[in-house]
């Protein structure tokens, strides 16, 4: 459209004066009218204007479209005079809305120019399509033209930079990623390189140098292909002097050194010297040796991490004490040898037995030399082994051809003492054996078949060597399995206590009863305690199932007394509960806890639990039995331990095992159980004999004095409510 007046854009050209036109760089501005004379005029007010050393380079376009494709063709626009009303009222504005979203341009500045200032846009519609001005034409001045495409040039300038430094950090942000995580110093150096290369927009052509050991020697440590050859070479070793000189002179001077064709980066640490060279075309510019600067303190960190992993990779596969390779080193070197098919290999786990008394009582320097000790026999007698390792703190791996390998020798060559500074200790060991053929993909597993093995060794007494065979991990598995659901089962209160009563021989009155801990099965059976509780000991769930039927007891006490039967209830002890510190406060809170009279609660304790510490044995069972709890020795006779400790334990009753009654009467038993009822009788203690089936049996215990009796022919263990029934029809 034709403006209706032309002479504003002169009306105060006085007022600045005209700058020189010498430029060799322009600000691209965008003319947008579709009245020609306005093109003129706006180019003639603009002519000599610079700003920041650079003048003005003009476009035109006469329509909203013909904008549009200029845009679209030419990202240099730096800044757009755009007229509002065109082909159309809204013209100018669809133009801006296709800039932002369509051709998704937001550097490029907009001022918008009417004539017609009825049509001016809201400052919502500005603020929502960034539009940089809006100014009619009537009062756009020279000086307020220039005014305002000086501000629009300073805003694209600013929006340009800022969109700069955004790509130049994400490019530094990815540099920096793809040099993470590299351990290999080869492959690290050549990341390195390149992505130096991509920052500095040159030739991915170098090399990075310096040291990773403590000798500060500067060798080549990789770059680019054409360096391969010289790596872990010195740097003097380069068929290139200008390399040479300017690495040396980079790491004296302690700056970066650039030239015209290259340039070379210090790497700073307090640890080593390095330096990265790199073919360029230029010298870089500020800008880009700001963003290297960032990128090189990244590079700096990776290669403290390269030079970390280097000395971890030996700690992390290496035993430190004995040099050997560790349990990683062995896992991740066995699995070689899985082969199916072959059986050419046997894998040993050789365990020292005790190991933690030589370290409690010598010290752990002579545990330490024991260690050492045995690694030099184990090497001097087999000099040819696969592999030797140290898989924990007491046990070694030893991987032999089958051939030579010899148990009888292996024992015979470990019977003999070991030297450790002025002691001579001979030294018993447990080990577990593997064949080949029963070997698995993977070396935890494996090594897992070897700790099964070494396990079944250390349970049996009388064997050193056992060798792993498949039933043994199904046997294992069984057990897990039985142990996860025992332990499932007594969290969902599962778990039952039944109840077998105890009578006076002479009378047959009720005079107690055991506490008996029942599992069922979930089909109407029961499975075994002679199953469950040594798993449930093992693997610790005995202390809290144990308590559990003490305090079931307790309550079973107090129900039967209310019903007017009263009885003590005895209960089992187990070894594990025993050892928990407090174990006899907890038992005296429990009984107060549950308002029961000590003297109707009997602890029945095994041998085992007797002679494991008898010192702190006695003083638990005298302060239980100071608080009014009886003690009863269960299964006795069955230990073959000294008799000398039942002088010294505050008892009250001796259990006879019911090994000893069911052949009752015989002459093989006749004397064993004569012995302990009369060893009962002497030291003031009562007997009680359990698994009475016949009344031959318990006519044979009246005649040799025997106080009590408990099995079948009197009564069999039973629920709770049994149990009440059948105490009610006894009296």
């Amino acid at each position: 459209m034709a403006s209706e007046s032309n002479d504003f854009l002169f009306s105060d050209q006085d007022d600045e004066p005209l700058l020189s036109e010498t430029v060799s760089e322009f600000w691209d501005v965008l003319i947008v009218d579709d009245d020609p004379e306005i093109h003129s005029v706006t180019k003639l007010a603009l002519s000599g204007v610079e700003f920041w050393d650079k003048g003005l380079r003009f476009h035109h376009a006469y329509s909203g479209a013909e904008a549009l494709s200029v845009l679209k063709n030419n990202h240099s626009i730096s800044v757009v005079l755009l007229d509002v009303v065109m082909e159309s009222d809204d013209a100018g504005l669809q133009v801006v809305k296709q800039v932002r979203e369509s051709l998704n341009n937001h550097n490029v500045r907009i001022i918008l120019r009417t004539g017609q200032p009825g049509y001016a846009p809201e400052e919502k519609v500005i603020r929502e399509y960034d539009i940089n001005d809006y100014k009619t034409k009537t009062e756009l001045t020279r000086s307020k033209l220039i005014t305002a495409l000086v501000t629009a040039i300073r805003s694209y300038e600013q929006v340009c930079q800022l969109e700069f430094q955004s790509r130049a950090l994400n490019n530094i942000l990815y540099a920096s990623k793809a040099i993470l995580g590299f351990t290999d110093i080869k492959a690290f150096t050549m990341a390195v390189i390149k992505q130096l290369s991509f920052i500095l927009e040159c030739e991915p052509q170098g090399l990075l140098c310096g040291s990773l050991d403590d000798d500060n020697q500067v060798c080549v440590l990789g770059g680019c292909v054409e360096y391969n050859e010289f790596i872990g070479q010195g740097v003097e070793q380069l068929d290139n002097g200008r390399i040479i000189l300017q690495v040396k002179n980079c790491l004296e001077q302690g700056t970066h050194q650039h030239t015209e064709i290259d340039s070379t980066y210090l790497l700073k640490s307090k640890n080593r010297q390095a330096a990265i060279y790199l073919e360029t075309a230029h010298i870089p510019s500020e800008s880009q040796l700001q963003f290297a600067e960032i990128f090189l303190t990244n590079v700096s960190v990776g290669l403290d991490n390269v030079r970390l992993f280097n000395r971890l990779r030996d700690a992390a596969y290496k035993d430190t004490l004995t040099g050997l390779s560790n349990r990683n080193d062995f896992m991740n070197k066995v699995e070689r040898f899985y082969h199916p098919g072959k059986n050419d290999y046997v894998f040993l786990l050789i365990d020292v037995a005790q190991f933690s008394d030589i370290n409690n009582g010598l010290g752990q320097e002579i545990g330490n030399l024991i260690l050492v000790a045995i690694v030099d026999r184990l090497r001097q007698e087999y000099p040819q082994a696969e592999l030797i390792s140290r898989i924990g703190a007491d046990v070694f791996g030893l991987l032999l051809p089958k051939e030579q390998c010899d148990i009888e020798m292996l024992c015979e060559h470990l019977s003999l003492p070991f030297n450790a500074g002025e002691h001579i200790l001979p030294i018993n060991f447990k080990i577990g054996m593997c064949c080949q053929g029963d070997f698995k993909p993977s070396g935890i597993e494996t090594l897992k078949l070897g700790y099964i093995a070494l396990n079944q060794a250390k349970k049996q007494s009388m064997e050193a060597v056992i060798t792993y065979t498949p039933d043994m991990e199904e046997q294992m598995a069984w057990r897990l399995g039985i142990i996860r659901q025992l332990r499932q089962d007594f969290e969902q209160r599962k778990l039952e206590v039944w109840f077998q009563p105890q009578l006076d021989l002479k009378t047959l009155d009720i005079i107690g009863c055991e506490a008996l801990l029942r599992w069922p099965s979930g089909n109407g059976q029961y499975i075994s305690p002679a199953i469950f509780v040594p798993m449930a000991e093992d693997a610790g769930l005995i202390v809290e199932i144990g308590q559990w039927v003490l305090e079931q007891a307790c309550m079973q006490q107090k129900r039967l007394e209310q019903l007017g039967f009263a009885i003590s209830i005895a209960v089992n002890v187990s070894v594990p509960q025993f050892k928990v510190k407090g174990y006899a406060q907890r038992v005296k809170d429990t009984l107060i806890n549950y308002q029961v009279e000590p003297k109707f609660i009997e602890l029945e304790v095994t041998e085992s639990v007797v002679m494991d510490e008898l010192s702190n044995v006695i003083t638990t069972l005298q302060e239980l039995k100071d608080f009014g709890i009886e003690i009863a020795i269960d299964d006795f006779g069955t230990g073959f331990s000294s008799l000398s400790y039942l002088q010294r334990l505050p008892l009250d009753r001796l259990k006879i095992d019911r090994a000893f009654i069911k052949d009752l009467p015989g002459e093989d038993c006749e004397a064993i159980a004569a012995l302990i009822i009369s060893l009962g009788a002497r030291l003031g203690l009562k007997t009680i004999a359990e698994g009475v089936e016949t009344q031959a049996q318990a006519d044979y215990l009246s005649e040799l004095g025997c106080d009590e009796v408990q099995g079948f022919m009197y009564a069999k263990p039973m629920p709770e409510k049994e149990l009440i029934t059948y105490l009610q029809a006894k009296h």
